[in-house]
């Protein structure tokens, strides 16, 4: 039998996904209680976004009845994706433009 799960997911996230898996590797496999404070001392945009989706997650596992203990959950997973960049030019000398790309992330955090 497979162990009982909560998961929540956010999507389009602006934030690059390389800066937002510097802060997931952080948390990975580690107790709610323990990211979660983790979380609150890092110094990053992508901390934030994170914690209210471990949040999130944890407000999940606790309207699922299969799940009793709230303290023993473990983040088992955490992935972040990719989403769709958004492209913008800005101006530069000579009458010419450079493109700058927006990125965005899809953030998935599983709880066991």
């Amino acid at each position: 039998m497979q162990a009982a799960e909560a998961k929540a997911i956010a999507k389009y996230i602006r934030t690059s996904p390389r800066k937002a898996r510097m802060v997931a590797d952080l948390i990975r496999g580690r107790q709610v209680g323990e990211a979660l404070n983790i979380l609150a001392f890092t110094n990053k945009k992508a901390a934030r976004l994170i914690e209210k989706l471990v949040r999130s997650a944890l407000a999940n596992a606790e309207q699922n009845e299969a799940i009793d203990d709230l303290d023993a959950l473990v983040i088992s997973e955490i992935t972040v994706d990719p989403g769709p960049t958004l492209k913008r030019y800005m101006p530069r000398a000579r009458g010419r433009a450079t493109p700058i790309r927006k990125r965005t992330s899809h953030i998935r955090v599983v709880l066991r």
